[in-house]
């Protein structure tokens, strides 16, 4: 899931680039630029924030059940929460003050403040049958680009051209202040709007409630069905919806650039679609994670162990990627980001990931968790972390 976010990324720190009406990837570079483009429109963009929406759901009910199962009230489990989610809010104005303004860690706190102190303690069918609803309202506002792909009038909706992500991000600002300045007006917005208004985040993360009660990522064995048809429908919808768009990035058809533009046909219709594309992935995820554990019934490989060490740290690792890019990439940094195209940012990304999961290994290795979550826990908890939580906790904090 990190590598996913931190590819997602990229696109926003190439602020020497050309870009067109959709504001996101440019829309100049070589072949290999190109081909990266349109792999990350097919099966990337809005894709990766659904997945973490549903982990995200999925690890704080955990804990909730934890707490309770521990021994607390489920009050003082839903006030552990909030306070937690408090936290996330405070982690993410810092973060986005002073590195990215994409900070998805302030979004998720504000949604789960609400979505805690209202469906933590709900019934299953509950949670099932909000979900749908959010799910509902994200397909209703969408009614008119489907509509206009219907009809194919792709133009009707949305607007001629989108600013460059690049601006709302102060990748191309030389001045650090007014960087940090566009930084936080950014956040805001972001924080808000996808705490509040992204149906698509709420339904997701209702389901990783409703997931987490089924234990169905800790015991995907006795989930395989679901997750088998999970998979194939959820990634096949969410690599449809994202085809038509990658297509129009790179000339293949030809659209107005309406369709392409933030509120356009093609970009609502890459926003639903997305919301089956995470789901799809977890899916993929779970049954990769059994497979392995199936064929290796002794001492897992490395490689499997490191990424089970970023899984454990995913906030320490999420923010040491935006100290890796944003210094290194930024106008206000040493402006690298001007120099590069789509698909050597990609691969400086992924280089980025396996840094930070060779740390996460070490400190794995040495017994420690993540600077991030180490905080986290301390201002939590205070000094004396229960010992029932310590070594339990790590995974979803």
């Amino acid at each position: 899931m990190l590598l996913l976010i931190v590819l997602s990324n990229t696109a926003f720190h190439l602020w020497a680039a050309k870009h067109g009406p959709s504001g996101w990837h440019p829309i100049d570079g070589s072949i290999a630029d190109r081909v990266v483009q349109f792999a990350m429109i097919t099966m990337l963009d809005l894709r990766a924030y659904p997945l973490f929406a549903f982990l995200f759901g999925y690890g704080m009910m955990r804990l909730y059940m934890r707490q309770t199962e521990a021994g607390a009230s489920e009050r003082a489990g839903v006030a552990l929460l909030r306070r937690r989610s408090l936290l996330l809010l405070a982690f993410g104005f810092v973060h986005a003050a002073l590195l990215l303004a994409g900070d998805i860690i302030g979004a998720y706190g504000l949604g789960s403040l609400i979505l805690g102190w209202l469906f933590l303690r709900r019934r299953q069918r509950t949670l099932l049958v909000w979900s749908g609803v959010a799910a509902t309202i994200l397909v209703l506002t969408a009614l008119p680009a489907f509509t206009a792909l219907a009809t194919g009038d792709l133009g009707s909706i949305g607007t001629p051209a989108t600013e460059p992500s690049t601006v709302a991000y102060a990748a191309g600002e030389a001045d650090p202040i007014a960087a940090a300045e566009t930084r936080l007006v950014t956040w805001a917005f972001v924080t808000i709007a996808g705490g509040l208004l992204a149906f698509g985040t709420h339904a997701v993360m209702l389901l990783g409630f409703w997931a987490a009660r089924q234990r169905i990522l800790e015991e995907p064995h006795r989930h395989l069905r679901l997750l088998g048809w999970t998979a194939a429908v959820g990634v096949a919808i969410g690599w449809s919806g994202g085809l038509l768009p990658a297509l129009a990035h790179v000339n293949l058809v030809d659209v107005p650039p309406n369709a392409v533009g933030e509120e356009g046909a093609l970009s609502q219709l890459q926003e639903v679609t997305g919301v089956a594309g995470g789901l799809g992935y977890v899916a993929l995820f779970a049954l990769l994670a059994h497979w392995l554990s199936s064929r290796r019934r002794g001492e897992q490989s490395v490689a499997v162990q490191a990424v089970a060490a970023v899984g454990k740290r995913s906030m320490s690792c999420y923010i040491a990627h935006s100290l890796l890019f944003s210094p290194v990439l930024a106008a206000w940094g040493l402006g690298l980001g001007a120099m590069m195209g789509s698909a050597s940012m990609a691969a400086f990304a992924f280089g980025v990931w396996l840094i930070t999961a060779a740390g996460a290994y070490a400190l794995e290795r040495a017994g420690r968790p993540g600077p991030a979550e180490a905080l986290l826990r301390r201002l939590l908890y205070g000094r004396a972390l229960p010992r029932q939580e310590g070594g339990q906790q790590r995974a979803n904090t």
